[in-house]
């Protein structure tokens, strides 16, 4: 049942159905969304009235978020993996085409009015849509969150040492939970601090890249071959092993809504895919490639100090703090998100205080990854792995705006009731569950990578995780959820449900 309870402050839920706006709602907009205030929103429904911004604002808040450290390690990994740096180069800009994809979801938010984590319950129905936000939009949010913390942290050890500072456990300890805190506080003031912070961000990043570019390309050897150069299965496995791991990064980001949903509803469509998708496109393509390009000419199993050795002296403590503060406005959005899926679980907390627990959580594996396992090995398994659940839940995602022609009601998303169009079959949708499930399953069977899946260890290791999974969920939902999306008559300007 939804909650009875009163709104807080900080609402945490939807305006009673067929409310309308508050009086006065479209002067209190700067104060809900402004960049030095708490964001008042949570979950609910954002009135017309408070709508705001341009989409190309968006180009910025991807772009920020993906000049990082991560990246440039994701990039020479696919040398290191046994690669030709003109085969890296392929993977890289194969698998930063499923950037379109973010951008397609993306789409739903000035639509609804409502983050992903509510558009969804459209997909799942009201109870399996809190399943589907506790693993693909807490625990996978978390699990990133903690990675790319590791990542931010291990540039601050080299920086902490410049410094004449031993980093010893104490120290790494404190310096996570330093970084930890800028984040956070980034993802507990919300949307319009994000929005205000990233063009500049972004331009202050490039401006470092820039210096870097010049170091690595005047070092990179273009005609770079491994000693071994792989050929025949071999080659096709780890080709299609790299681009399942560049492709991990859009595929992470099933909740792109949450950053265009108080774009106005009237937003042309394609502006908002074109800028999201070109914000990740763009400097993922060039940092995963400046991996790359390092790696011909350095050890990119330890980055920091291969790159130091083709890079000025004095340009080193910038480099480092440019990858701190591109990570850090990755996981600000990341920590954002988590935010919104821990409410969407069904849980009555104010999303600064939700932020504020993913946070922990994330510091807790951060620590873990950073003091007792090895930390490039963690990544690679990790994000490789998270494509067997990602990969069909962006598919579904992106099926269902293609069935309804991105038409979708905000406030009736916002009724959790039995009388919601969205409760279908005691709260669930079965065609989602199950495109969901089958999708899951046939990406287990064909990946490659903690474990191996049987179709995996047939073809001698080949992962077909990433297409096998988008496949067969996408087939599913296509053909099972065309019936409950007209019997749950989901709203377009006429109500009719039309796909």
């Amino acid at each position: 049942m939804a909650s009875t309870i009163p709104d807080p402050p900080e609402s945490t839920c939807a305006p009673r159905k067929g409310a309308g706006p508050s009086p006065g709602a479209k002067a209190a907009r700067p104060a809900s969304d402004g960049a030095t205030r708490v964001e008042a929103h949570g979950i609910d429904y954002i009135s017309e009235h408070e709508r705001h911004g341009r989409p190309r604002q968006l180009f910025s808040v991807w772009a920020a978020a993906n000049v990082n450290y991560l990246s440039l390690v994701v990039g020479g990994t696919l040398v290191l993996m046994g690669l030709t740096l003109g085969q890296a180069l392929v993977v890289i800009l194969v698998g930063n085409l499923f950037w379109l994809l973010t951008g397609l979801l993306a789409i739903s938010g000035p639509a609804a009015g409502t983050p992903s984590e509510v558009i969804t319950r459209a997909i799942y129905g009201i109870r399996g849509n809190r399943v589907n936000n506790a693993v693909v939009g807490w625990m996978i949010s978390v699990c990133y969150f903690a990675l790319n913390l590791a990542a931010a942290a291990t540039a601050a050890f080299s920086l902490v040492e410049k410094a004449g500072v031993t980093a010893s456990t104490g120290v790494k300890i404190a310096v996570v939970l330093a970084i930890a805190a800028v984040t956070l506080t980034i993802g507990v003031y919300g949307h319009g601090l994000i929005m205000k912070l990233y063009l500049p961000i972004t331009l202050a990043l490039t401006a470092v890249f820039a210096v870097v570019a010049i170091g690595v390309l005047r070092h990179t050897d273009f005609s770079y071959t491994p000693p071994e150069p792989l050929r025949g299965a071999d080659l096709w496995t780890v080709l299609v092993a790299g681009v399942t791991l560049i492709a991990s990064a859009p595929l992470s980001y099933t909740t792109s809504a949450d950053f265009a949903r108080y774009l106005p509803p009237t937003t042309s469509a394609k502006a908002v895919l074109g800028w999201t998708a070109l914000g990740g496109f763009v400097p993922g393509v060039v940092v995963c490639s400046l991996g790359a390009c390092a790696a011909t000419a350095v050890d990119m199993g330890d980055p920091q100090s291969g790159l130091q050795t083709i890079l000025p002296g004095w340009f080193d403590p910038l480099f480092l703090l440019a990858l701190i503060l591109g990570t850090v406005a990755l996981n600000a959005l990341t920590a954002y998100s988590a935010g919104l899926a821990l409410q969407a679980v069904g849980i009555r907390i104010r999303r600064s205080l939700s932020v504020l627990a993913d946070g922990t959580a994330a510091v807790s594996l951060t620590l873990y990854a950073l003091l007792v396992s090895d930390f490039l090995d963690t990544v690679s398994d990790v994000l490789q792995l998270t494509v067997v659940l990602l990969g069909p839940a962006m598919t579904i995602y992106a099926t269902d705006i293609w069935l309804r022609r991105n038409r979708y009601d905000g406030r009736t998303l916002m009724d959790e009731t039995p009388e919601s169009p969205y409760w279908y079959t005691a709260g669930v949708n079965p065609a989602g569950a199950v495109a969901l499930t089958g999708g899951v399953a046939a990406s287990a069977l064909c990946v490659n990578t903690l474990y191996t899946g049987p179709i995996a260890h047939a073809l001698d290791g080949l992962d077909l995780a990433l297409p096998a999974g988008i496949a067969v969920s996408a087939s599913l939902y296509t053909a099972l959820g065309r019936g409950p999306l007209r019997a749950g008559r989901p709203p377009g300007p006429g109500g009719d449900g039309t796909p």
